[in-house]
Formats: C-alpha cells, structure tokens, sequence
C-alpha cells in the first residue's frame, strides 16, 4: 500500500503538501464532475512536471483504429476511446516575467482540498520571490444545477514587495490523449472569436473511417476581474484567452472569476451551438462564483439527505464511504438517458471511458437505494436503447439473439481484446439481473413488461444458441469463455456463466406470458423456443466436486497448483504488474469473486452451509486485485459472521483508491467499484436483502465502530436504519407503513421499530 497523501477527514480530501512524485495520483483523487462534464485535479496555472491533464465531456468520444496483424472474423471495427476535451480551466501566471511553476518552484503553506459536501476544489499556497511575496488562491466546480456551467476563482494577494503579475485566462484546444496513437489530435478547430470580452472556440472531432458522426462542442468563457484591468485579447490557433496586467502594493488583491459554458452536439447542432453557449454564459454571468456555489451546496445536501452514510467512531472508514459516494454522483445521477457510468468517469483515459457490465453488477443495487427510482430505470433504457446493437453484436459471431457488449458507447462492441470482448459473457446475464433486481426492488413490472421483456428474450435466444449439448454426459454445456476470474482465459463451463445463463432462460420463462400484448406479438416466441429453453433448464451442466463439496470454478480448475495467496511473497503483489500473464493464467489465483459471484447475486438459492463451504474454498485463492472484488466478498463474509474478514474487506473497497490499494489509481479513479462500499455496509453489517419484494435486515455492529446510519428508498418510502451497540433502530421518515423482517422476526414499520442489536459470536 503506498503512503496516505491526504488526511483523514469525515468531508474533505485535503493535504498540505505538494508531492511531486505523486502528483498523478493527486489529480486522480481531487477530480470533480457533474454527469455532463468533468476533469482530474491537474493545476489551471502552468505545471512543466509530470502529470495527467484530463477534462472529459460525457458521451463525447472517438472511434480508434483496431486492425492489428492478428485480426479474426468477429472482431470488432474500432476500439472507442473518451477523448480529452478543451481546457477551460487554464491561467497562466507570471510574476516579474518568471512562470509560476509548482514543478519548479518550492511554495509556502501549500494546501489542497476537496470538499465533498459541495464539490469545490480549492488550493492555496504563498509564492517568494526576493522582497515579493504573493498569496494564491485556486478554487473551481462544475455546477450540478446548471449543468453546462464551470466556474474558476484565482485570488493573488500581495504580502510584501511590489510585484507585477500577468494573468492568462483561457480556453485552450491544443489537447491529446495519453493513449492516442503517435501523439495523434483528436480534435481540429472549427471556429474562434473573441469579441466584447467574451472568448469562444468551436472544436469537431477528427474524420474517422467508421462512418461515426462527429462530435461538435463549443466552449465560451468571460473573464471577470475585481480591478479596473484592461485585458488584452488573444486569439491564436487552438487557443482564445485574456491577458490582464497588475500591480499591487501590500494587502491589495486582484481576483479573477471565470464563467465558462460547454455545449455539444449530443444535444444541440453546430448552427445553434454558439447562441445556445453565449445564453448559458449570460444566464450564468447574472449571478456571482459565490452564489453559484450557494446553489451548488444546497444541491448536494439534498443528495446527501438521500444518500449519506454516517459512520460513528471511525473516520477513515467514513472518509472512505463518502469520497465513493461523491465520486459515483459526480459520474452519474441519471439525467440523461443515453449515458452510463464508466468505470473511470471523468476521472481518466483508462478503459476507454465506454460502459461495462460494473453497472448492472454493481451500481443499480446501490442506484435503488439511494435515489428516485427513475435514476436507476434510465440505467436500463439505456440498455433497451442500444438493444440493436446488441443484436449486432450477436450477429457478428454467427449467434442468434443479442450479446451486449464488454465495452460500448452505442451498443455496439468496441473493445478488442478476444479473452475479454468475446469470452466476457457472463455480462449479458448481468443486463436480465439488473432488470430482475429493479423490478423487484421497486415492485413496478411495468419496464419489465414492456421493454425489458425484450431485452430478457433476446439475451434468453442467444444463450439457447450459444449453448451446446453433449452427448457424452447428456448435458448442455458452455465452452471458450472467461467468467468474472479474468486471471482464467478460455475455459470450458464456468460454473457462474452456466449457472447465470440457465437462469436467464428461466426468467425469461416465467415472464414471457406475463408481458404486455405488443411486446409479445412482436418478440414471438414460439412453443418449440420454449421447450428448448426448459430443455437446457433442466440440463445444464455444473461443474461440482463432491470431495470437496464445491461448485467447481471451470471444468480444470481443480487441475491447477491450488494454494492461498497467504504463500505468495509480498514483493509479487500486485500479480499483474510483477507476473507475466503466462504464468497467471496457469496459477490458481483468482482476481475478483467468480463463483462467489453466483453466491452472491442468486443468495437465496444456496443455503449458508453451501456459502460457506464456497466462500472458506475460494476467497483464500482470491488476490482481490480487481476494484469488484472486495465487496462481494466483504457481503459473504458478514452473511457468514466472518465479521473481521468482512471489516477488512469494507476497508479495502472502501479506501481502494484513496490508499492505492492496488497501485494503479494514478490513472484514474475505479467509479464503478466505488457503490462496493456502500453494499458492504447495508448488505453486509447491515444485512439487507430483498427476496421476492420482502425487505429484511439482519444487522451488527463492527467492533471498533461505535455506530452506523443510512437511509433507504424503498417502493414509495424513505427509511433510515441506525445500528448501534445496543439497539437496532428503524424510523419511516416518508411513505406508508411497510411489512418487513429483523432478524427473521416479521414486523410492521409504522414511525420507528426499536429492536435490540442481536450479539453472536463470530467465526473469526
């Protein structure tokens, strides 16, 4: 585990130091956003050092080439790419002609800080320079009331001498990818102007071969001063700004706010672009930083009201929980439809910034709870809308049905590693669990019925063709794939794809007759698709050790030298980044949960003597080297009393990046992994569940925590749950009174339920 950089705080990211040697890392763990845009914590002012300049506008990306000198039938055209979007934030800053310079320059009283109740990124710091001394102050959000809007404040207070300070403020395309293909632009200007003290410059994406459209975007900035300053106007290629002159004697300061508005082509046409940009700015100029920032605060209390985990007795812990919930509502809060949550946000290039199946895994449990449901259900039309492609996608293979994609922005596969794209199956199950797990939760049919029965049926029609039965053993079985373990490529039966696409078949069964006449008529699904359905129900294979009284991860699994990760030396950890990946494929060890997984997503299935010979067989293999994996297992554990296991495991999701857990969080944060947290206090020490719509908790207490809260939405009622050492505490804060579970015994929630915390030992 790398040194902490940041100190503990129950709502601030903040440090008083500058580590260069870190300063990736620093950026990745000070990025900001608002579901419309969003950057990494890099500096507006110059820094020559190393580091990461990220700012990434949703949905806005690039086809890249993928023919390489391997390329087989079935691969996909191009491998989409986010792409780094203008830099609006830039200000450079001289002082006597010298570049401020952090890479450079050693500073006074350095500090940087992320508050999380309001999004502001603030640092201040005193430079020196012979007789002059100056104060800086760096703050900026982007807005989530106004979307479009980004805000910039830059304060230089003069302590001693007479200094001359220049200030550039601009908005600056002359941006690249860390990633892109020999330096590769991805961008080229359109138009610029400067023209009454308002900047603009209009960028499109580069042709691409794949007959893609082009994004457009249009940035527009106005510069305000506190001083009567006379800016000069600059306007070169790639590049708009102002530049203002001042001087100052002691205490004066001059203070510079920059209000800055993107708009694109996702929702507005290159024509209508600038008027639509320059109404934004003029609404966003009728009001000063500071009162932007007020509607900024109220903004995220009222998320926070929602969603806040209160953690008593353990700071880091509650640091953890809400920098993972500040991320994750930074990323996505569900107000457009055509986007999802990718597994880095706005926070890095990594992964291509496309969706995974992380979302339906692991987002829409946590979406459920935490907000309207109508958040969680534009989750799944985000789905339904890009069912074509899936389609595609399945066709392609020379399979019938849809297989949604590993990595996509349309629907369409766009990622090409083959172990990964066209192995990584087990994803499709994930989009009928997410739909089964709304429904569920919410108890509203009515997208299950409609548009998310066609999801089910297509993805049952792909399974049924992807399947193949054998007539030695009489069974169906499921060869050349890569379950959730991505350390084992290309194996024949992975218990948890067998076992998850049986159950798909099985759900589309059960709801086929129930959906609405139009859907039906139009899916048409025959009696003989039927009875093939129930066929491979019935007669799937699953792997299983009866020595060992296991499901079996893959038919060779047990073939391999299996010893715990207690064996390996720490100096090889990460395995990635010390192993090749010859010899990771033929180790035993399992990178996230695999079969745990199925435990874990089909819990009343299995009885707990089956979870716990499981879970005691695999998580000691488990180097939980993927950001999933530690949740899953910190939810298994706690089910099983393994509380210690289960509050280190709570540790690790919880504090996964801000501890660089795994060394590899410089390049962005894992956003898609950040609900973890959350899911392993209400699912884990909290015990929640919601089998066949009926809601049951099952709390403890962690002993070095000395409490917990949270609320929930729950079918039309907002609950909050406290746990303490003595008392387990429910309240109906809005709704109707609600049947429920506490420790097995049936209650009715009308204002509040008041139980003793039940004590039991545990297996540690």
């Amino acid at each position: 585990m790398y040194k902490r950089l940041f100190e503990i705080d129950p709502w601030k990211i903040a440090t008083n130091q500058l580590d260069r040697e870190n300063k990736r890392l620093m950026e990745s763990l000070t990025s900001i956003g608002n579901g419309y845009m969003g950057m990494r914590g890099m500096f507006e002012e110059t820094y020559s050092g190393d580091s990461h300049q990220g700012l990434y506008l949703a949905g806005i990306w690039y086809p890249d080439k993928t023919r390489v000198g391997w390329w087989k039938n079935g691969y996909p055209d191009y491998f989409g790419k986010v792409i780094n979007a203008v830099n609006f934030i830039a200000v450079d800053i001289t002082i006597n002609g010298t570049v401020l310079d952090l890479a450079k320059q050693d500073v006074k009283d350095f500090y940087m800080e992320l508050d999380m109740k309001n999004g502001l990124l603030k640092r201040t710091f005193v430079y020196e320079e012979a007789e002059n001394k100056v104060a800086f102050s760096f703050e900026r959000f982007v807005s989530i009331v106004d979307k479009e809007l980004g805000f910039v404040r830059v304060k230089a207070e003069v302590l001693s001498g007479n200094p001359e300070i220049r200030v550039f403020s601009k908005v600056d395309g002359n941006v690249r990818n860390e990633d892109s293909n020999y330096d590769e632009m991805f961008w080229e200007e359109k138009q610029r102007e400067n023209q009454d003290g308002i900047n603009y410059l209009m960028m499109e994406t580069i042709p691409n071969a794949f007959e893609v459209p082009r994004f457009t975007v249009t940035t527009v900035m106005k510069n305000k001063v506190s001083e009567s300053v006379e800016g000069q106007r600059v306007s070169e290629i790639l590049l708009v700004g102002d530049q203002f002159t001042w001087s100052g004697n002691i205490g004066q300061m001059f203070t510079l706010e920059k209000t800055i508005a993107v708009v694109t082509s996702r929702d507005v046409p290159e024509e209508n672009q600038l008027t639509a940009a320059k109404e934004l700015l003029t609404a966003g100029l009728s009001q000063t930083f500071d009162q932007h920032l007020e509607k900024q605060e109220a903004a995220w209390e009222e998320r926070w009201h929602k969603a806040d985990v209160q953690i008593i007795g353990d700071d880091e812990a509650q640091q953890g929980i809400r920098f993972n919930l500040f991320q994750l509502f930074s990323t996505y809060y569900g107000e457009d439809e055509r986007l999802n949550v990718g597994p880095k946000g706005f926070t890095g290039e990594k992964y291509g910034g496309a969706t995974y199946w992380d979302t339906e895994a692991y987002i829409v449990p946590m979406y459920l709870s935490v907000t309207e449901p109508k958040v969680t259900r534009k989750l799944l039309e985000y789905r339904y809308k890009q069912l074509d492609g899936a389609l595609i996608n399945a066709q392609r293979q020379g399979l019938k049905g849809a297989l949604y994609p590993m990595v996509t922005f349309t629907g369409v596969e766009c990622h090409n590693e083959w172990e990964i794209t066209f192995e990584e199956i087990h994803r499709n199950g994930s989009m009928v669990h997410a739909i089964a797990d709304y429904t569920n939760y919410t108890g509203d049919e009515t997208y299950l019925l409609k548009d998310g029965i066609k999801v089910v049926v297509n993805i049952a029609r792909f399974w049924a063709d992807r399947v193949h039965y054998s007539k030695r053993v009489q069974k169906y079985m499921i060869h050349g794939v890569t379950g959730p373990n991505e350390y084992d490529n290309n194996v024949s039966n992975n218990w948890f794809t067998n076992y998850i696409a049986s159950w798909c078949l099985k759900y589309a069964l059960d709801n086929i007759d129930c959906a609405y006449t139009e859907s039906k008529h139009e899916l048409n699904v025959s009696a003989d698709e039927k009875e093939k359905w129930q066929d491979i129900i019935d007669h799937m294979y699953y792997p299983y050790d009866e020595e060992l009284d296991v499901f079996v991860q893959h038919d060779t699994f047990l073939d391999k030298d299996l010893m715990p990760v207690s064996d390996l030396r720490p100096e090889e950890r990460p395995l990635n980044q010390h192993w090749s990946w010859d010899r990771i494929l033929r180790s035993c060890f399992i990178k996230q949960a695999d079969v745990l997984q199925g435990v874990y997503f089909f819990g009343d299935q299995f009885t707990r003597e089956e979870k716990e010979r499981n879970f005691n067989f695999y998580e000691p293999m488990t180097v939980h080297e993927s950001s999933l994996s530690p949740c899953v297992h910190a939810i298994l554990a706690a089910e099983l009393g393994q509380e210690e296991k289960a509050v280190d495991l709570y540790k690790r999701t919880a504090r996964l990046d801000l501890d660089n857990y795994n060394n590899d969080t410089d390049d962005g944060l894992h956003i898609t992994s950040m609900s973890g947290s959350w899911l392993a206090i209400v699912q884990g020490f909290a015990g929640m569940r919601t089998y066949d719509g009926q809601l049951t908790f099952n709390p403890f207490l962690p002993k070095m925590w000395q409490g917990y809260s949270f609320a929930i939405n729950y079918r039309g009622r907002l609950i909050s749950i406290a746990v303490n050492s003595e008392t387990v505490a429910l309240e109906l804060v809005e709704g109707e009174e609600l049947s429920l579970s506490i420790y097995e015994k049936e209650m009715t929630l009308r204002e509040k339920i008041t139980v003793p915390i039940r004590k039991e030992e545990t297996v540690d």
